[in-house]
Order: C-alpha cells, then structure tokens, then sequence
C-alpha cells in the first residue's frame, strides 16, 4: 500500500522488534548459506537505518531506509567478502521490508526512484504491533540461548563495544522521553536486551569481569 506522508508525528517499530528481526533474519541466512556471522556486528545492522535520526534535514524512515540505497551500500562488501555479508544486508534490509513496513506511516522503499511511502497501517501502540514485537523478541532469545549466542556476548572480544550502538538505541528514546516513549507492555524486553548488551560492552572495557567460560552452569 502506497500512501502520501503528511503526519507529523514519527513513528516506526520499537527498538525491541528492530533488534529481534535483525538477529531472526541474519541467523537464518547465516545458516542457510551455512557462514559465520559476528552476532554484535547483526544487532548494530538491524537497527543502523535508524541512523537518519541524527542527520539534520532527513525525514526519518526516507533514503537511509531505502532498499535501494542500502544495495548500494552493501555492493562493496558483497564483493568483498561474498556470501559473508548476506546476513548482515539481511538484518539491515528486515529493517525496512519488516519493522517499518508494518507502521502507520510506512517507509520509502524505492527511494530515489519512487518517493512514494508503503506501509501496512498497524498503530505502534496497538496491541498487535505489540504482540508481533513480544513474539519476534521470545524467538530471538530463544534461538539465542539455543544456539548459544548469547554466551558468545559475554566472551571478551573487541567486537562487543558495537553493542553500544544498539544500547543508545534502546536506552535514550525510552528514558529521555515524556511521556515515556515505550508503552509498558514493552518495557520488559527493552530492559532485557540492555542488560545484556551492556553487561556485554563492560564485560570488555572493566578488566576483571568474568568470562563465559568461568561463569557458565556445567
């Protein structure tokens, strides 16, 4: 569905269903192309379209959102690395094609051949969009704790500090808005992927932390 773009107000998926789908969709082509993937390196994928929020003069959900302009992008680690970067377009393009799409407002999939805005019409605060994000979150931290992700995150490597990427994703519209930003249904897994996404970002900066190894349940 194509729509014209002339609500005021901002509104996409929450950070919880960017960051879920990110990991579902890049897990999934990871395994099915059967290639390694740095599961720090996907979270940041799923939610750097949301980068224009920074960039003045850019309407959110507009070019950084766009499939074709994230092509583009992707061409040169496509070429670089093959198959190896296909989970991480995975994890940024769901962005769009999933957790936008599913708004109210919708998001410029074909920008700058068509500005047109295509969206599905779910309310961000209804109880399906809800729903939908309640589900994407389980399943991702189910797969997580399946195939043993998770504890991968508490193993000190350099690559955990992009995870501070997606905690300001997660810490600054829930806490720094009034009225809260995050409708308390969702504050739950908002504070689960914090945790351990800063547990994670210490983990390697605090010498002295422990390891998974050393704090794993035998």
């Amino acid at each position: 569905m194509t729509e014209t773009h002339e609500h005021e107000e901002e509104q996409d998926t929450f950070a919880v269903g960017h960051l879920a789908l990110g990991y579902l969709t890049g897990k999934a082509t990871s395994k099915l192309l059967d290639v390694d993937m740095n599961i720090p390196l996907l979270f940041v994928a799923s939610v750097v379209s949301d980068v224009d929020l920074l960039i003045p003069g850019i309407r959110h959900r507009g070019p950084t959102h766009s499939l074709i302009i994230i092509l583009l992008i992707f061409l040169p680690a496509f070429f670089l690395y093959g198959r190896r970067a296909t989970p991480y377009f995975a994890a940024v393009a769901q962005h769009s094609i999933i957790g936008d799409y599913l708004t109210s407002e919708g998001v410029q999939l074909l920008w700058p051949i068509a500005f047109d805005w295509y969206g599905v019409g779910f309310a961000m605060t209804s109880l399906a969009n809800i729903l939908v994000e309640w589900l994407f979150f389980l399943a991702s931290l189910t797969i997580m704790l399946k195939a043993k992700d998770a504890w991968t995150l508490f193993e000190r490597h350099p690559s955990n500090l992009l995870l501070s990427i997606p905690v300001f994703t997660v810490l600054i519209p829930t806490l720094l808005s009034f009225p809260m930003y995050v409708p308390l249904a969702l504050i739950i897994p908002h504070i689960i992927y914090l945790a351990i996404f800063t547990l994670s970002v210490l983990i390697d900066l605090v010498p002295g932390l422990r390891t998974t190894e050393k704090v794993r349940l035998k």
